[in-house]
Parts: structure tokens; C-alpha cells; sequence
């Protein structure tokens, strides 16, 4: 039995996002390593989150809603509940670990409690902006350490009388594994992006862009299940040459087919903090096109690895496709760049920076 302190970790939401499947490395790491892990999450069997050997789970309530009132309703509900199961639970010697800076109930017990209380920062845009604000007290109020996933995100939020650290995302060791190169082909015609399904994430980008380019194939592969997708997309004019995909247990087919790998998210509604889908692309050497601002300009390196365009400027972003899939050498150039550049971001760096903090 390790005598290291108990790692209580806790996330609102169980999907296939970018978030958790950070806080899954490090779980599956920890349980790996002896360490006593304990998580809090709402209860689903198809996240990044579920059935990790080794990992003592805690069902957290919390049903996602889509109207923005019901859906804070039922956050601050959810808050109030752990507050008041974790007043036992937690001890002055545990390690709380948020993910996010949402789980706000666990950081209050955690500092009424005298324990450490670590947040692993991800995001730097909260709406409606009284909630980033309430929230970011609590941060200042309770933590006793920051893990920021990017420079970006450490200096959006302002942080800095508390001891901060950067620690990028990492790619799995597993994942790496099942990479199998590209296929070089003399013409390059397939265009994939992974993302949310939210409107600021540029879906309506990629289908104008899809529109604008007729000769070329896209494919959307959306962290939601068909209902929502077939909801979401209704009466909406869908391209012949665009496939889109609800969530994937296995991206690396779409990695293996694709050409070129784009993130539009609109700089004006969400701000990319880091961008997991990118490295992952990174992997299979595909160049990428990704937004002006934030930390997803630490990923990639502008004019090497790819490019960064604002997806509202249609006529940049069409220009900055064609001159990718019309270019091989430079497409070659980039890809092995890519690959260089991944060294950046591996899984035994990110286990090593964490574990020091902890």
C-alpha cells in the first residue's frame, strides 16, 4: 500500500473531449504507479474518463442541459451536492485535484479541510462572464498550486500570486503505438477536423469551406451522439463531399485518411487554450490549420508546421487550404517538422512535470 497521499480528483463531465482525456493519462499513470485514486464525475460508460483499472469512482451528479439557465441551475446543484458528501469524505492529507476550474464544490471542502488543492487549468473562456469571474475567486480563494496547458491560458487568467506551473497536454505512448505513416500520395485531397459540436468551434466554417471546394473531401468527426448531431444540423445544406461523424472511440483511421488537419474555432467566441486533435494529427505528419490567438500557437510553429488563419476570413482560409494541398514538397516538409515538433509534447514528460508538483 503506497503511504503517498490519496488523490481525490474531480471532473464535471464525462465525454470525449479534450479535458478528460488529459485527466485520464494521469489517473491511468497514477493507478499504474500504486498511488490511491479516487474521481469524481457524472456517470457515463462512454467518456474518456470511464473504467480506468485501478481508479476508485464516485458518482458526481450532473445532467448537461442546453438551455444556458437550466444549465446553470443544475451546475450550481450539482456544486452544493458535493460540497456536502465530500465534507466527510475529504482529509487534511488528501491531495484534491480539479479539472477545470468548474468543480468549485471540491475546492471549497478541500481548503475548509486544510488539504492541497490543485487545479489543472484548461480553459480561458467562461460565459456568461459573472461565472468566469466567480470562479476565478474561488481559484485565487482556494488553490494551493496551477497547472496551466499553456503560457496562454496562465497569463489570460492572472493567477499569479499562487504558485503556477506549465505543463503542456501530451500525446499517449499507446496512442504513438498504433501510428502508421501516411501514405504519400501525389495528390492530396482530404480535409478532417475534430471538435465539438458548438457552433464557435467553426462547424459552419468547415461546411462553407467544404462548399468552396468541391474538389476535395471533408471529414467531421463531433464529440456528440447522432441524435444531437441530426438535431444540431437541421435544415442545414450539408455537402456531397462532407462526412460528418459522431463521436469516435478510434480517430486513428480519420488520422490515417487525412491530408491536412484544420481547428476553426472563431477567436471572437473561444479561444483554443491548447488543441489535443492537433498533436494527435501531429503524429501522423499532417499539416495544420489553426486559429491566430491562443495557445494552440504553442503547438504548432507558423510557416512550419502550419498555418494560422482566422477562419472568418474566408478568402485567407481558402487561399491557406489550396496552397497546402497543391504544394507536395512543402506538405513533406511540414510533415516531418511535425513529427520533430511532437517531442514537445509526450506522455513521460507530462507524468514527470506532475508528479514533481504533486
Amino acid at each position: 500500500m503506497s503511504t503517498k497521499a490519496r488523490i481525490i480528483a474531480f471532473h464535471l463531465l464525462n465525454d470525449r473531449s479534450g479535458s478528460p482525456k488529459v485527466l485520464s493519462q494521469l489517473l491511468f499513470h497514477w493507478a499504474k504507479t500504486g498511488r490511491n485514486v479516487h474521481l469524481f464525475t457524472n456517470h457515463t460508460h462512454d467518456g474518456f474518463l470511464s473504467n480506468i483499472d485501478g481508479v476508485q469512482y464516485h458518482q458526481a451528479w450532473y445532467v448537461f442541459r442546453s438551455n444556458p439557465w437550466f444549465r446553470l441551475i443544475y451546475y450550481t446543484v450539482s456544486q452544493l451536492i458535493l460540497m456536502f458528501r465530500l465534507s466527510i469524505l475529504i482529509h487534511k492529507n488528501d491531495i484534491v485535484y480539479v479539472n477545470t476550474v468548474l468543480p468549485f464544490g471540491a475546492a471549497i471542502i478541500g481548503k475548509i479541510k486544510g488539504a492541497r488543492v490543485i487545479y489543472h487549468i484548461h480553459e480561458s473562456t467562461i460565459s456568461p462572464k459573472i461565472l468566469k469571474w466567480f470562479l476565478l475567486r474561488i481559484v485565487k480563494w482556494t488553490a494551493s498550486e496551477i497547472i496551466n496547458v499553456s503560457k496562454y491560458v496562465q497569463e489570460s487568467h492572472g493567477l499569479s500570486s499562487i504558485p503556477n506551473h506549465l505543463v503542456y497536454n501530451s500525446i499517449e505512448k499507446s496512442y504513438l503505438e498504433k501510428v502508421r505513416p501516411n501514405k504519400l500520395n501525389d495528390v492530396r485531397q482530404h480535409v478532417l477536423m475534430v471538435c465539438s459540436l458548438k457552433k464557435y468551434k467553426g462547424v459552419f466554417e468547415f461546411i462553407q469551406l467544404a462548399q468552396d471546394h468541391p474538389m476535395y473531401s471533408f471529414r467531421l468527426v463531433l464529440n456528440a451522439g447522432q441524435d444531437e448531431i441530426d438535431i444540431f444540423f437541421k435544415g442545414v445544406a450539408i455537402p456531397a463531399n462532407l462526412e460528418p461523424y459522431s463521436s469516435q472511440r478510434d480517430l486513428h483511421p480519420f488520422y490515417q485518411w487525412a491530408d491536412v488537419i484544420v481547428n476553426l474555432s472563431k477567436p471572437d467566441e473561444w479561444v483554443e487554450t491548447f488543441g489535443l486533435t492537433i498533436i494527435e494529427g501531429m503524429a501522423y505528419g499532417l499539416p495544420a490549420i489553426v486559429p491566430p490567438v491562443g495557445g494552440i500557437l504553442e503547438v504548432i510553429e507558423n510557416d512550419v508546421t502550419g498555418y494560422a488563419v482566422d477562419s472568418r476570413d474566408r478568402v485567407a482560409l481558402n487561399e491557406t487550404l489550396r496552397a497546402i494541398m497543391g504544394n507536395q514538397v512543402n506538405a513533406l516538409s511540414m510533415a516531418k517538422a511535425a513529427k520533430e515538433r511532437l517531442k514537445l509534447f509526450r506522455e513521460e514528460e507530462m507524468f514527470r512535470a506532475v508528479d514533481n508538483i504533486l
